[in-house]
This record gives structure tokens, sequence and C-alpha cells, in this order.
């Protein structure tokens, strides 16, 4: 049974996917949302996971904004992309997250100038073809997968998890 789960499942692919920790570690790949308060959640808990298990496990996260009932969500993963091609995916992910309640253009400019990203590149890159079909994508691979209906959908290992989110079933479950 989990091989027929783990079928639905586009891999991970190293050169495309944001993924950080060895290659071998028991894995997590979140469907997420930037505006979403749910994904916020499971980010915390994930970042307090990877921070417990010190290097021991692999973090994937892939986009899928819920554009219907979170107008910024979409400009969030835009940000998070146009970021990304400057090096600097995870800060802005992590910053997206800390600062769910201010996704508005102008805070996604500040962050991008905090984070010392060049901001003219960062605003033609988040409006740019190679940024959009990223983020499309990972929504194409979603909705492929028969498993994501709303955010967060973990995976663990390329299951579908339906346990909890929270630090001590992640980590019951990492470590089983």
């Amino acid at each position: 049974m989990p091989d027929e789960l783990q079928s639905v499942l586009e891999p991970l692919d190293q050169v495309v996917d944001h993924v950080r920790g060895p290659e071998g570690a028991k894995s997590i790949l979140e469907y997420g949302d930037y505006e979403c308060p749910y994904s916020r959640a499971a980010y915390r808990s994930i970042e307090r996971v990877e921070a417990q298990l010190d290097g021991k496990m692999r973090f994937a996260f892939r986009h899928f904004p819920l554009t219907r009932i979170h107008p910024h969500a979409l400009a969030a993963s835009l940000a998070a992309e146009a970021a990304s091609l400057q090096g600097r995916f995870w800060e802005m992910h992590d910053t997206l997250f800390h600062s769910q309640k201010a996704l508005e253009d102008d805070d996604l400019r500040r962050y991008a100038s905090e984070l010392r990203l060049d901001v003219k590149r960062f605003d033609e890159d988040r409006r740019s073809e190679p940024v959009v079909e990223r983020i499309e994508r990972d929504i194409r691979s979603a909705i492929a997968s028969d498993e994501v209906l709303g955010t967060p959908t973990l995976f663990i290992d390329g299951v579908p998890h339906s346990g909890g989110y929270d630090e001590h079933t992640l980590l019951r479950v990492l470590e089983s």
C-alpha cells in the first residue's frame, strides 16, 4: 500500500524543489500557503522538529496558494520564488511566515530590501514567466497527487500524513 501512495506524489527534484537537509534522511514535504494560519502553525512545528533532529531530517516546500480565500498568497509565493533566483528562498520563506499579516506589495519589497536582494531584479522576477511557471508546477503536482485538498498538506517520506502537524506528532512519526 505505501508504494501505491508514494507513486501519486511527484518525487523531489533537488534541482527544482526547495529542499534542505541531508539526502537519505526522513523527509517532510509540505504543500503550503504563506497566508494560511494552519500552514504557519505547521511551519513553526517543522522548524522546532528540524532544530531537535539537528540535521537528521529533510524538509521540502511546495507552493499551493489558496487564492480564493487568501488574496495575498500568490503574491507571497511569487516573492519567495523571486528571492530564490537570488539564492535567498529559505530566508524569504521564513520572513513570509514570520510576517504573515503583512503581505502587501510594499511589505514584500521591504522584505526583499531587508534580505539585501536586488529589489529591481526582485520586482522583475516576481512578474516573470519562469517564476509563475515554477509555482504552477507545484500546483499541478499537488492536484495530480489527488491528496492535496488544502494547506498544509504534508507527506512524510512520500506518504500522505493524515495525523496532526504539531511538533510531538511529527517527531513521533519521523523517529518511527
